[in-house]
């Protein structure tokens, strides 16, 4: 039985840290992961899988970021408000910049997609479905050789399980937490000023005028799976606390459009 999101010390960060530990077990190790031991995916414990000495072989020895705050953290959502924002070099400003993408079912194309982004890390739900798995292994198999400059890494479905729990235990009642709210919930713990952009989940913008679900296409939100307007509301509640800065306007400096970043 887990107890510690029941733990209340005085600020968020340190909840999380309390109940979540980032810095220790947010990706897959061979620190915190052995040689045939069952890992449970993060949306069904009935299902497992058995680490293989040869994937065991290829994870990093320890999670990189771990005992050092990340300094000033951009993370960067999907939604529609980030079109004509402006925010691209204030986001590029940033000690280091977080976001997210879907991945190809087929990995082959994915090497030229991720070598425009240098040596950043390359984060993937391996166990979060077990239809992730396989490919996720595939695009390892394939990226590691290639480009060793820029890791792939495995999200730890315990660590998103142990996640699921905080937030539900506070309140926010859903099937599965948001990839972006995710990703903020972990910057919490690893960076020490988190500025979040493009989360957004409404169709018009402070102005009223109409905005896209995602910058990039015209897909509607999942309502079944996702809130991302209880979600939302969260993200406002850690703003008025300092806990974070939400960015819901155009930036002010002049900068490149965001999309010639992303």
């Amino acid at each position: 039985m887990f107890t510690c999101c029941l733990i209340y010390p005085p600020t968020n960060r340190i909840r999380l840290q309390f109940c979540c530990n980032a810095t220790g077990s947010f990706i897959v190790t061979k620190r915190n992961t052995a040689v045939n031991q069952s890992i449970e995916y993060e949306t069904s414990t009935t299902k497992t899988y058995k680490m293989t000495a040869e994937l065991h072989s290829m994870l990093p020895e320890d999670i990189p970021w771990s005992g050092r705050r990340l300094g000033r953290c951009a993370v960067v959502g999907s939604g529609g408000i980030l079109k004509n924002s402006s925010c691209g070099r204030e986001i590029d400003s940033a000690d280091f910049v977080i976001r997210y993408k879907n991945l190809e079912k087929n990995p082959d194309p994915l090497v030229e997609r991720v070598s425009v982004y240098g040596n950043a890390t390359l984060i993937i739900p391996a166990f979060a479905y077990t239809i992730c798995t396989s490919v996720s292994i595939k695009a390892l198999k394939v990226l590691q050789p290639i480009r060793p400059q820029q890791p792939v890494v495995f999200f730890s479905p315990s660590y998103l399980r142990t996640l699921d729990r905080f937030w539900k235990g506070r309140g926010l009642q859903e099937v599965r937490l948001s990839t972006g709210f995710m990703l903020i919930s972990t910057a919490l713990e690893l960076c020490e000023h988190v500025h979040v952009y493009g989360f957004w989940p409404f169709g018009s913008d402070l102005q009223e005028r109409p905005v896209p679900y995602h910058y990039y296409n015209q897909l509607t939100p999942n309502r079944r799976k996702h809130k991302m307007p209880e979600e939302f509301v969260r993200l406002l509640q850690l703003h008025s606390q300092g806990v974070l800065t939400l960015h819901l306007q155009p930036c002010s400096s002049p900068g490149a459009d965001l999309e010639n970043h992303l």
